[in-house]
């Protein structure tokens, strides 16, 4: 068994398949574990990717426990949703569902929206609502707008689907971005009376995300571990391609040369513009549908700060960024606030990260690193105080990280699964199909892996 890819969804792949088959795993990195890398700075470990873990839902966490870190899994701080909007960072009230407020009065002198705005949005459940039929998609502004009144999805869900998926309210699927929802709106009637109905019949008791002591990117590492798969890393695949004897022969380019395999099945746990080369002479239609999934660039800065120097100690976990409001910046994470092993770790220092990088505003990251660490300090100092120079920082960029589930995703992700069908022994897993999150990265290696051993 070949896994072309050494992410999360691969591995996780490859964990599945742990004593049923002999598996390769392919990286074309130097490193495993994709968009999960802890790396240092100052000598403080700290994830340059994904910090987090859902666990809201349950496969990535399963999975931590399965590989041996359920003991190193922890709970972030409490703190309440804050945004960075009209001058200030502003607590969001409890309650409220993916920037959907369950009781929209809480938001009364918060200054997240204009008096006039948040009477828009009180009158969402005096509004009448058919269903949404469930062969139609629309995007997320197209439906919430109409619902919950436009200053309202600029200031409060927009900064939750930039800090996701790096996208824009108005070309995100809302079946494929917001699929809770979708499922709301199925049922026509109030979401927010339906959001509330939701919350009042039991909260979850468990922290949404959990992270992992050390540092998240200590995940995929122990999950290769216990896998027992072969990996290579540094090995590009160049082609896929069938055997006469129906196996699947996979060329690819390392340092040291060509190297030719051939297994009874490949999974493809690659972003879909990867994957869809490999496919481009087996399906057509794969490809163009692939093709057609379009990524977002983004870069992280992380930093650090000698405490005892600082002018000004930031409080809270972070703050999100409304992109009307016009900042660089759209999202920051206090580390060192959010995760109790940082901060006893480093006692002496203050670790933050800043993320910048929307879909289709690429002109903000083509600049060199130093202007973009800069900007990140220059952007924190106004929204959460002056609080010094850092004495490290680095620049972290992810090229084509986030697919964009753009209106009728799911329906293209459908046909993409039809068309794969059709070539016996391929599957397909990654962030690209039903979630870009580590739990749902997980979902699909595993599934692929199930799929394709039980055929």
């Amino acid at each position: 068994m070949i896994v072309i890819g050494g992410g999360i969804s691969g591995l996780a792949a490859a964990w599945q398949l742990r004593g049923k088959a002999d598996v390769t795993v392919l990286e074309s990195d130097q490193r495993i574990g994709g968009k999960l890398h802890t790396s240092t700075i100052g000598g403080i470990p700290v994830d340059t990717g994904a910090e987090s873990i859902m666990a809201l839902r349950p496969e990535a966490v399963e999975l931590a426990q399965e590989v041996g870190l359920g003991a190193e899994l922890c709970d972030p701080a409490t703190a309440p949703t804050t945004v960075w909007t009209h001058g200030r960072l502003r607590p969001m009230p409890a309650g409220h569902v993916l920037g959907i407020p369950t009781e929209p009065r809480a938001l009364a002198g918060t200054g997240l929206l204009s008096d006039e705005g948040l009477e828009r949005l009180c009158r969402e459940e005096e509004l009448p609502a058919g269903p949404l039929p469930r062969d139609t998609d629309i995007s997320v502004a197209g439906y919430l707008s109409e619902r919950i009144g436009q200053e309202a999805v600029d200031r409060l869900v927009e900064p939750m689907l930039g800090g996701v998926y790096a996208g824009r309210a108005d070309r995100l699927s809302l079946r494929a971005a917001m699929p809770r929802l979708a499922a709301v709106a199925e049922h026509g009637g109030s979401i927010i009376g339906a959001l509330r109905r939701v919350r009042a019949a039991g909260a979850p008791k468990v922290a949404a995300v959990q992270g992992v002591r050390g540092g998240t990117g200590r995940l995929p590492i122990a999950v290769a571990q216990a896998s027992g798969a072969r990996i290579l890393t540094g090995t590009r695949a160049r082609e896929l391609g069938p055997t006469p004897s129906g196996r699947w022969r996979v060329c690819a380019q390392t340092a040291d040369g060509p190297l030719v395999m051939e297994a009874d099945a490949v999974i493809l746990a690659l972003p879909a513009y990867a994957a869809a080369e490999l496919l481009r002479g087996h399906s057509p239609a794969a490809h163009e549908d692939l093709s057609a999934i379009r990524h977002a660039n983004s870069a992280v800065i992380t930093m650090a700060f000698d405490r005892a120097r600082m002018t000004a100690l930031p409080e809270g976990n972070g703050f999100l960024v409304p992109p009307v409001d016009g900042h660089v910046i759209k999202a920051a994470s206090f580390l060192t606030n959010k995760w109790s092993w940082l901060r006893e770790s480093a006692p002496g220092s203050f670790v933050l990260r800043v993320s910048i990088g929307r879909a289709g505003e690429d002109k903000e990251l083509d600049v060199p690193d130093r202007h973009l660490i800069r900007t990140a300090v220059s952007e924190l100092h106004l929204a959460a105080g002056r609080m010094g120079e850092p004495t490290s920082a680095r620049v972290t960029r992810w090229d084509r990280s986030l697919p964009q589930y753009g209106v009728g995703h799911a329906d293209r992700v459908e046909r993409i699964r039809e068309a794969v069908a059709k070539l016996p022994g391929i599957e397909l897993s990654g962030a690209a199909y039903e979630g870009v999150g580590v739990a749902a990265c997980v979902a699909t290696g595993r599934k692929a892996a199930r799929q394709v051993f039980e055929g």
